[in-house]
């Protein structure tokens, strides 16, 4: 009987040690390859990052350039506005063109002298990662905004 247990221990001496090593393998993947989906997902984040800041940069020169109420019938009003150092937003105010009120929308009604004068305001904006230095983590983005506004009916507004 002791003969059998020798002969047995010394079979099976290196399977601790291989199925050891087998799981540090196994679990050095997993970390590696963990470590990977993270960077990844960082650099998700901050691509979004980026086109949020963007956006509202675009929304923000938007309301910033219809609350200032400089809408003009002959040309285009561009609106830059200061902003950070890694932001450039622009925004344009173009006059489209000009209707009659119709009988419906005021008591007036058509002919009164009444017009609608019809604008469209585009906003423009970039977010730059690193300002002067072009690189893949920039963004931008572009809104635009049509209006009217009510008011006499005028040659030039």
């Amino acid at each position: 009987m002791k003969q059998t247990q020798i002969s047995s221990r010394k079979r099976q001496q290196g399977a601790a040690l291989v199925v050891g090593l087998m799981l540090l393998v196994v679990i050095t993947v997993l970390a590696i390859s963990g470590m990977n989906t993270a960077t990844t997902e960082l650099a998700l984040v901050r691509n979004d990052q980026a086109y949020e800041d963007a956006f509202q940069a675009a929304e923000t020169g938007l309301e910033t350039a219809l609350s200032q109420g400089q809408f003009a019938t002959a040309g285009i009003t561009s609106m830059p506005l200061q902003t950070p150092s890694n932001q450039d937003i622009n925004t344009i105010i173009r006059f489209e063109d000009s209707t009659m009120v119709p009988d419906r929308a005021f008591s007036l009604g058509v002919g009164s002298g009444i017009a609608a004068y019809h604008f469209l305001a585009t906003s423009e904006a970039k977010f730059l990662r690193d300002p002067g230095n072009t690189t893949d983590r920039d963004s931008s983005a572009t809104h635009t905004q049509a209006f009217y506004i009510v008011g006499p009916e005028l040659s030039a507004l």
